[in-house]
């Protein structure tokens, strides 16, 4: 018993590694270069997301009627949604060393 006893998250973690292993995944760390590239993409697309919310508040203080405020919503959600699949998308091709 000269082994130090391990916590929940060491347990989980060895369990989902044995997980990866028997399915056959494989796991490469990232380089500095890669965590550099994907600090990068975060970072430009929180300045997107931030640039799309305050135009969205700025629209949203210039309009009165419920319709419009709807569509602006909605606009702002479909934006959002589009940048952080983009985002994602190029996070996932670095990962996988395409870029």
């Amino acid at each position: 018993m000269d082994k130090p006893l391990k916590s929940a998250v060491e347990l989980a973690m060895e369990r989902l590694r044995k997980q990866d292993a028997d399915a056959g995944v494989e796991s490469h760390p990232l380089t500095d270069a890669q965590k550099a590239s994907i600090a990068e993409v975060r970072n430009f697309y929180h300045a997107k997301m931030a640039q799309a919310d305050v135009l969205r508040q700025s629209k949203l203080r210039a309009t009165f009627s419920p319709e419009e405020r709807q569509r602006i919503e909605t606009e702002f959600r479909v934006d959002r949604e589009r940048l952080t699949s983009e985002r994602d998308t190029k996070i996932e091709k670095i990962r996988r060393g395409e870029t």
